[in-house]
């Protein structure tokens, strides 16, 4: 039995700073700055709702050729849902097995301060990221 703890709901949006006043309106929290992701073409924040035991990240492209460039134009919000795991490798391999297509293989985030994270999709295309759980208090 696979044991999933949601991390966050990611949110795609064309630009960070113009979206955050959203969230923060309804009382969700800064949790970190944005941060630069290179590897995912990407910008992230999260933000915490008191009493939540997952994060809002908002996610933005870093440029034109951005994996995140489509989803902006087409105006898809929600981008993925990510779970906290013990092993991304093993849930990735188990996943596969229940037929979930991987996206990404595992590789070092920098929003998860080198944490592994990869990208799957179930079999009716919901993209879900997989990140390596982290000590208490960590992202």
């Amino acid at each position: 039995m696979l044991k999933l703890k949601l991390h966050h709901i990611g949110l795609c949006v064309d630009n960070i700073e113009r979206h955050r006043p959203i969230y923060t309106a309804v009382g969700y929290a800064e949790r970190t700055d944005v941060i630069h992701d290179p590897a995912q073409t990407a910008y992230v924040q999260f933000f915490l709702l008191s009493g939540a035991d997952h994060y809002l990240e908002l996610v933005a492209p870093d440029g034109p050729e951005s994996k995140l460039a489509r989803a902006v134009k087409k105006n898809q919000l929600l981008n993925h849902l990510c779970y906290a795991v013990s092993d991304v490798a093993e849930t990735c391999r188990s996943l596969e097995t229940a037929g979930w297509r991987l996206i990404s293989e595992p590789e070092p985030a920098v929003a998860f301060e080198g944490r592994s994270i990869a990208w799957i999709a179930s079999p009716d295309m919901l993209i879900v990221e997989l990140v390596e759980a982290g000590p208490p208090g960590s992202l």
